[in-house]
């Protein structure tokens, strides 16, 4: 992965790797820019991705929603929501950014590059995202919306043929009930970042024990991640 913002040449190869033209490259050169990177150059004045994470993932939420309920006509609005969480979780997000080789085009400080940054999990969901916002603001929707679906579909075909996963929250309570013990605390542990991209950091605490830790940059997600982790414990 670069330490330096990409050059033209560097440019041409990541429109390349995600298959996309861009007709304001600045777009794709923002979106590959971690706030690592600034922090670590000084670069007060300058912009990282975080602000297209933001609009990346209003986008997703709106393209898987509007592919599950086109889709799945006969599906409850619970069903659908549970299917579109899994289908834009984190863990779904990073292996599409795998999949597109993120961890070679994003731009980091040299300091997250060594601690591996490249691949750590937040930071290729969140590159995802990134770039899926550019797309949105230089291509429009419709084209972002074949994209994604394309390079989601591995998640989204699963999806579609199984029944909906139960919602982690709703799976550790049953457990819990089962045992005859008490409902799970959600304690938020740290919240940073911006206030339009935070990072929540949430442990799911059963009888004064943590669990299960989640994080993620909506409270509800990171809270199903630590759920997740604490049923699997149970069981």
């Amino acid at each position: 992965m670069p330490n330096t913002i990409p050059d033209s040449e560097g440019l041409a190869n990541a429109q390349v790797g995600v298959g996309v033209e861009f007709n304001d490259v600045s777009l794709l050169r923002l979106a590959l820019t971690h706030q690592s990177f600034l922090n670590e150059n000084s670069l007060e004045q300058g912009e990282s991705n975080e602000r297209l994470e933001f609009l990346g993932d209003s986008a997703l939420n709106y393209i898987v929603g509007r592919y599950l309920y086109e889709q799945l006509p006969d599906l409850p609005e619970g069903d659908l929501t549970v299917r579109r969480a899994e289908a834009v979780r984190r863990e779904t997000l990073e292996q599409a950014a795998r999949r597109l080789g993120m961890g070679e085009m994003l731009v980091l400080g040299r300091g997250e590059e060594a601690s591996g940054g490249a691949e750590r999990s937040s930071i290729l969901a969140n590159g995802f995202e990134a770039l899926v916002g550019a797309i949105v603001l230089d291509q429009g929707v419709a084209v972002t919306r074949e994209l994604v679906l394309k390079w989601l579909r591995p998640e989204l075909e699963q999806l579609m043929s199984t029944e909906t996963p139960k919602d982690p929250k709703s799976r550790l309570q049953e457990l819990l009930q089962a045992r005859g013990e008490q409902p799970p605390e959600y304690r938020i542990v740290s919240v940073t970042g911006p206030d339009n991209s935070p990072e929540f950091v949430i442990e799911a605490v059963i009888d004064g024990e943590a669990l299960g830790r989640g994080t993620a940059g909506r409270k509800v997600d990171a809270e199903r991640e630590a759920a997740s982790e604490a049923a699997k414990a149970l069981e």
